[in-house]
C-alpha cells in the first residue's frame, strides 16, 4: 500500500530490548469529495509510521516533509487514561520517497548519506535525485 501525506512532527529515533533501531514519524493525509447534498467534505487521517531499516533517515524526516510511503497498514486500539475506547493506524513503512525539498535540521552534516531503493541523500539537496 502507498501513502502520501505530510509529517505532523519531527521523527525520533528509538531503541528496542534486542538494540534495534526504529524511526518512529506520523504522517497525515488529506481526502476531500462531495457528499450527496453537494456539500465539500474534508477528512484527514493520521498514520502512526516506523521505519526499521536505517536510523540515518530520521535527520530527513522533519515535520510538513511531503513523503511517499510504501507499507503496510495495521491497527491498534487501548483504553485512554479518561477510559474511553481509543483506536489508531500503524504504517510499517518499507519504502520512503521524498517530494519537493527535504528541510535538514541543525543536526544533519553534510557527509550523512543514506541510500534506500528508491532515495539517495547526500550532501546538498542538488544531489539528490528528484
Amino acid at each position: 500500500m502507498n501513502i502520501i501525506g505530510r509529517l505532523t512532527r519531527d521523527a525520533e529515533v528509538r531503541t528496542t530490548s534486542q538494540d534495534k533501531q526504529v524511526v518512529s514519524f506520523s504522517v497525515a493525509t488529506n481526502e476531500s469529495y462531495r457528499n450527496k447534498q453537494g456539500e465539500r467534505i474534508e477528512q484527514t487521517t493520521n498514520f502512526d509510521c516506523a521505519y526499521w531499516i536505517s536510523a540515518k533517515v530520521a535527520t530527513l524526516l522533519t515535520k510538513d516533509t511531503l513523503v511517499e510511503l510504501t507499507g503496510r497498514v495495521s491497527t491498534r486500539a487501548w483504553t485512554g487514561n479518561d477510559g474511553e475506547p481509543r483506536a489508531g493506524l500503524n504504517f510499517h513503512t518499507s519504502n520512503i520517497k521524498f517530494h519537493g525539498g527535504i528541510k535538514r535540521n541543525e543536526t544533519v552534516q553534510a557527509s550523512t548519506k543514506f541510500t534506500s531503493s528508491k532515495v539517495t541523500a547526500e550532501g546538498t539537496e542538488d544531489d539528490l535525485p528528484f
